[in-house]
This record gives C-alpha cells, structure tokens and sequence, in this order.
C-alpha cells in the first residue's frame, strides 16, 4: 500500500467517524425533542381531561361577554410577572 492510498485510507475513516458522530449528536437532539413534544402533550391532555371533567367548554366562555376583556388582562398581568422576573434575574445575575 502506497502512502497516498494510506492517506485517503485514514481521511475516509475520519470522516466516517465524524459522520458517526453527527449522527449520533442529531440522534440525542432527536430524542430531546421527543421528550419535550411528549411533555406539551401530555400536559395538554391533563389540561384536556379536567375541562371534560368540569364540564367546563371553552369556546362558549370565550362567546362569553367581557371574555375578550379579561383574556387581555390576564395577558397583561403575564407580561408585567415576566418583565419583573426578567428584571429579577438581571439584577442577581453577576
């Protein structure tokens, strides 16, 4: 064997060993975003049962009069918790 064959010889193997190593990286990313997909469903679904449960239909307390009104409340006091949280965490942050 010459030693330019020796050569491509050893740079196929390093890129096959780098090709394994994408692919197992994409195949971890892979399960991560499994995980968390399972986790959004699943929480949905507990989310899903309890409005069954209570019998409790959301598109007609969202017909509801004044549901528009206090779904933008709602959403303002969200945005003013996560604006103090973010101001929180700066301000521990060294």
């Amino acid at each position: 064997m010459s030693a330019a064959e020796t050569s491509s010889d050893q740079q196929l193997q390093a890129e096959v060993q780098r090709l394994r190593a994408r692919v197992n990286s994409l195949e971890a990313e892979l399960v991560e975003t499994q995980a968390r997909a399972n986790a959004a469903v699943a929480e949905w679904q507990e989310r899903a049962y309890w409005l069954d449960r209570w019998h409790v239909d959301l598109n007609a307390v969202m017909r509801r009069p004044g549901a528009a009104q206090l779904r933008g409340a709602l959403r303002a006091i969200r945005a003013v918790a996560w604006r103090l949280k973010r101001i929180k965490r700066r301000l521990k942050s060294p």
